[in-house]
C-alpha cells in the first residue's frame, strides 16, 4: 500500500515540461447509427473500483455538450483487498454494465472513444484475464492506466475551474480505490493563458524537465487508499466517530512523502479544486439541495468550516440515518464517510481554508484529450 510517486518529483519547482504523446489508442468500432451525426461524438468510459461510467459528447466551442451518459454502481473492487483478485460476482456486474454502455455507443454510432480502468485493474493479479474476457463477450477494449494518467486527466478536466489569480494550485481526486493529488506551479504562465495551459497538459507528464509557460508540477502522489479501500481497512471498529477519526488520520500519515505542504504559508494565490462523488455529495448537502443539480454544485466554493459542518451532520446521523438520508443516495451511503475521513485529512493540512467543488473527472478529462488531440476544441489563448 505504498503511495506512487515518480523518482525525482519532489520541492524543486523546475520539474515538470510538456512532451508530445501518440493519439489514445483505438477501443472497438461501433457501428453507425443511421441518421446520427456521429462524426462529431466521442466516448469516454471510466471502469474503477466502485463504479462503471461513461459519457457521450460532441465538441461546441472550447467545451462539450453531453449526448449521452451511463453510471451503475458495480464494486469490481469488492474482496480485492483480501485475495488480490477481482471476483467473480463483481466482475459479472461489470461485464452486464459494459454491455449497456457497449448498447449506447451502438445506438449513437460512436467511433472515437477511450475506455479506461484504473486502481481495482491495476492491483488485481487477474486483471489483464479480465480485460480480455471484457472484450471478447462486450467487443470494448479497455486500457487500464497508470496512476499518473489518472491524476493528469484530472487535472485537465478542472482546467475551466481555475481562477486567473491562481499561481499554486492543488487537484484531488478521491476515487473508489485511490486518491490522486497533483500541485502545480503557475506563477509562470501569464493569468490569462492559465486555463489553457492546463488544458494542454494531457500532452506531457509529470518527470520531464521544465519547459517555458508550462504549468510546472511541482509534485504529486497517488494513495492506495480510497472511499472503498479506506473503507475496508476499518470495518471491524464498531464505534461510527472513532472509525471516522482513525480513517482521517491513517489516510494523513499516508501523505508523508507529499511534500509541498510543509511550511507553506496561507496565501490568495492558492487555490484547491476537489474532484469526486464525496465532494459533490457534500456540497450538494450543504446547498440543501432535494435534487442533485450540477449547475449549482459545479464551481461552488466551500471553505472548512462548511465542509466540516456537514461531515459533522453525517456523523450524526449514524449509520441508519445516513441509509435513509437523500441527499447522500443509497449507493453512496456505505463510503461517505470514508470519503469525508480524506476529505477532513487533506483539509486539515492545506494553506487554505477554501476549496473549489468540482463535478467532473476522469471522463471529462478523456473527453477533453480526445478533443483537443483532434483540434476538435475551439481553445481561444
Amino acid at each position: 500500500m505504498t503511495p506512487e510517486r515518480p523518482a525525482g518529483v519532489g520541492v524543486n519547482l523546475k520539474a515538470f515540461g510538456a512532451q508530445e504523446t501518440p493519439a489514445p489508442p483505438k477501443s472497438a468500432k461501433a457501428p453507425r447509427h443511421p441518421g446520427s451525426d456521429a462524426s462529431q461524438l466521442y466516448a469516454a468510459l471510466d471502469l474503477g473500483t466502485n463504479s462503471c461510467r461513461m459519457l457521450i459528447a460532441r465538441p461546441v466551442g472550447g467545451h462539450f455538450e453531453v449526448v449521452d451518459s451511463f453510471s451503475k454502481a458495480v464494486e469490481l473492487g469488492t474482496g480485492l483487498k483480501t485475495s488480490g483478485l477481482l471476483s467473480h460476482r463483481p466482475m459479472q456486474r461489470t461485464l452486464q454494465a459494459l454491455r449497456i454502455c457497449r448498447s449506447k455507443l451502438e445506438q449513437h454510432g460512436v467511433s472515437k472513444m477511450r475506455l479506461v480502468a484504473t486502481e481495482a485493474c491495476r492491483r488485481a493479479r487477474n486483471s489483464r484475464d479480465f480485460i480480455h474476457r471484457a472484450h471478447r463477450e462486450t467487443g470494448l477494449r479497455l486500457d487500464i492506466i497508470s496512476a499518473e494518467e489518472e491524476a493528469r486527466l484530472a487535472v485537465v478536466s478542472c482546467a475551466s475551474l481555475v481562477a486567473p489569480e491562481t499561481e499554486q494550485l492543488l487537484v484531488i481526486d478521491i476515487g473508489g480505490g485511490s486518491t490522486e493529488l497533483v500541485w502545480i506551479d503557475l506563477s509562470n504562465v501569464a493569468p490569462e493563458k492559465r486555463r489553457n495551459a492546463i488544458m494542454s497538459m494531457h500532452r506531457g507528464t509529470f518527470m520531464r524537465a521544465p519547459a517555458p509557460d508550462k504549468p510546472h508540477v511541482v509534485d504529486w502522489i497517488s494513495v492506495p487508499l480510497g472511499v472503498a479501500t479506506l473503507k475496508d481497512y476499518f470495518n471491524e471498529v464498531d464505534d461510527d466517530a472513532a472509525r471516522f477519526a482513525l480513517m482521517s488520520w491513517y489516510f494523513e500519515e499516508q501523505l508523508e512523502a507529499f511534500a509541498p505542504y510543509k511550511n507553506i504559508p496561507p496565501h490568495r494565490a492558492f487555490q484547491v479544486i476537489g474532484t469526486s462523488g464525496t465532494i459533490t455529495t457534500v456540497a450538494a448537502s450543504y446547498l440543501r439541495l432535494k435534487r442533485y443539480d450540477r449547475n449549482k454544485v459545479d464551481g461552488l466554493v466551500m471553505n472548512s468550516q462548511q465542509v466540516d459542518s456537514v461531515i459533522r451532520e453525517y456523523l450524526a446521523l449514524g449509520p441508519v440515518g445516513r441509509r435513509h438520508d437523500p441527499r447522500i443516495g443509497r449507493e453512496r451511503h456505505t463510503q461517505i464517510m470514508s470519503g469525508a475521513a480524506i476529505l477532513t485529512a487533506l483539509m486539515r493540512i492545506w494553506p487554505t481554508d477554501r476549496m473549489s467543488v468540482a463535478d467532473r473527472g476522469l471522463r471529462e478529462g478523456l473527453l477533453f484529450a480526445q478533443m483537443s488531440h483532434d483540434g476538435a476544441l475551439d481553445l481561444k489563448p
